[in-house]
């Protein structure tokens, strides 16, 4: 279960995860749920902390280990990641929501990669400007892209 920024404020402004585990049985499955703000609240610290009645989204949502959890359904807060993909991502835990347009990853290889292509990206639209300046100072014409009325 992540919780949002605040919630251990002034302690900490990060946010937390917590883990819960099933006693003798392997894992298959993680799940993962995103606690949301309530309506109007854009952080929590100490005069404003998190109450325990903004947690029955999740007490609905979790179901009984009875029946295996079956209940349980993907939605835009909640989201399952297999044992394979962990183990493929390293062990690392910290798999986004992919139900969230707008998540945005941390991940340090992730941003490196990105960096590299669009350094990439941005040298070609160099190359390609360079080119066409080099053309243009020749007294080359070059074509317009659509067609200018007057």
């Amino acid at each position: 279960m992540r919780l949002p920024n605040g919630v251990f404020a002034p302690y900490t402004g990060i946010k937390t995860n917590l883990l819960f585990f099933t006693k003798g049985t392997p894992t298959q499955d993680v799940w993962y749920y995103e606690h949301p703000y309530p309506a109007g609240v854009k952080n929590y610290n100490k005069t404003k902390p998190i109450r325990i009645e903004e947690f029955d989204a999740e007490k609905a949502w979790w179901g009984t280990e009875a029946d295996g959890f079956a209940s349980r359904v993907e939605n835009e807060r909640a989201w399952k990641v297999s044992i394979e993909q962990i183990k493929a991502a390293g062990y690392n835990l910290d798999q986004k929501n992919p139900h969230a347009a707008d998540a945005v990853s941390h991940d340090p290889e992730q941003l490196l990669a990105d960096y590299a292509r669009l350094q990439g990206e941005a040298q070609a639209l160099r190359d390609e400007l360079r080119d066409i300046l080099a053309k243009s100072l020749d007294g080359q014409s070059m074509p317009l892209s659509g067609t200018i009325k007057a």
